[in-house]
């Protein structure tokens, strides 16, 4: 797992009473705790894991968040990211180091 930061941030979000509830069930009958479960899913997705991407994309496609086309683009581009990273022999420590250089000499970015 990837430590992608140097400070803690809080992420927050509002939810019905009953999501919460259906939640917390969920998470107690799976040994997790809520920072457990969102930091799994927020590795999963920063990560690219294809079964998390796979169903944020069915999700979108299901309630119209974004367009087919949209949806197209961006999976155009993800892949020619990953050529990219193959085809220059990039590995994921290189890439963390290059954004590092360049929050150090841009930090309003």
């Amino acid at each position: 797992m990837k430590d992608y930061g140097k400070r803690d941030k809080r992420i927050s979000f509002m939810d019905t009473d009953k999501r919460s509830a259906d939640l917390m069930i969920h998470l107690k009958h799976d040994g997790l705790t809520k920072t457990k479960f969102f930091r799994i899913l927020l590795t999963g997705y920063l990560e690219r894991d294809h079964s998390i991407v796979e169903f944020i994309e069915r999700f979108k496609e299901s309630t119209g968040i974004q367009s087919k086309a949209k949806a197209k683009i961006v999976k155009g581009l993800e892949q020619e990211g990953e050529q990219n990273k193959r085809k220059f022999g990039l590995e994921d420590s290189e890439i963390e180091s290059i954004f590092d250089i360049l929050e150090k000499e841009h930090p309003d970015l």
